[in-house]
């Protein structure tokens, strides 16, 4: 479903006559930030490599970054260490393949600093942003459910709207189908996809 069409549904779904297409906007907007604070699927996986030419002790994280899923070189996983447990690390300036890390706000550092190669990121992050009514991520594909609800939930908090708890109890209805889908997924060897679990009429 597109940003266009979600907001539409928005709209009837909260059938108020004072809602403005600023506030649409908004409150599907917060939805959607709310849903990747908390959702952690296949949907929002990506991947980013770094090519090193020269002495590096760190990297910086992609801007639309969440949270680390895992850090690999060609030849193994890099381990995840405490930020002390890298300080005593590196008081030796060794120099080599990168075999641990740690995270020190945007940039992951490095242990021992690799001088050539490619490192590779693989995280959780930002659903691409919607900003014309054309336009389609892989959640509103998939959970367009999800994220109207979850934009009702602000909209139910702003308005005062009696119908606040059938909201958040539907959001998380749907938000706990989709994470168990995607756990089941991971569990029992499954391709990493996620097929829609509702026909948008199924959702009310």
């Amino acid at each position: 479903m597109n940003y266009g069409d979600l907001k539409s549904h928005f709209n009837d779904l909260l059938n108020r006559s004072d809602i403005t297409t600023a506030l649409t906007t908004r409150f599907v907007d917060q939805g959607i930030a709310r849903i990747q604070r908390q959702l952690r699927t296949p949907l929002n996986e990506k991947k980013n490599d770094y090519t090193i030419s020269a002495l590096t002790s760190e990297i910086t994280l992609p801007s639309d970054f969440l949270e680390i899923i895992s850090l690999y070189s060609a030849e193994y996983e890099l381990r995840r260490i405490t930020m002390s447990e890298y300080r005593k690390l590196a008081n030796n300036a060794h120099s080599g393949k990168p075999m641990y890390f740690c995270r020190e706000q945007e940039r992951v550092k490095l242990f021992p600093q690799p001088a050539s190669g490619t490192v590779t990121l693989y995280y959780y992050g930002e659903f691409d942003s919607m900003t014309a009514d054309s336009d389609e991520n892989a959640l509103a594909k998939v959970a367009p459910d999800l994220i109207i609800y979850s934009g009702l939930t602000y909209a139910a908090d702003y308005y005062l709207d009696t119908r606040s708890d059938l909201f958040e109890q539907k959001y998380t209805t749907f938000l706990t189908e989709i994470q168990e889908q995607a756990n089941d997924q991971e569990l029992n060897g499954g391709t990493q996809a996620i097929s829609p679990s509702y026909d948008y009429q199924d959702a009310y």
